[in-house]
């Protein structure tokens, strides 16, 4: 009978395959969770620093909209499902939440 050591306790060199593909997906989760933040935060500094007429703005509010909203999906895909330290964090105004249906 041969002990193998618990998951945790083995060496990299020593991963299995399921292992590895289990690290190489959550790495992309946190790509993907970054990518998707970068997106609404480049979105949202449009948005403030927008000073042009109200239909610039308002394909400004959708364009924000959309990436806040995929970032909240990316962000419940990878188990983080509550939100309020992000909208804090980022200072997403009223006017989008109200869009995807938050408040």
């Amino acid at each position: 009978m041969s002990l193998r050591q618990p998951g945790k306790y083995s060496h990299p060199s020593q991963e299995t395959g399921f292992n590895v593909l289990e690290h190489e997906m959550l790495a992309e989760m946190a790509v993907s969770l970054g990518r998707a933040g970068q997106r609404a935060e480049e979105a949202l500094a449009q948005l403030r620093g927008h000073q042009g007429d109200a239909d610039e703005r308002t394909r400004l509010l959708k364009a924000t909209a959309r990436a806040v909203h995929a970032y909240f999906i990316q962000r419940e895909l990878c188990g983080l499902r509550r939100h309020d330290d992000v909208i804090r964090d980022l200072a997403i105004p009223k006017e989008i939440l109200v869009r995807l249906g938050a408040m």
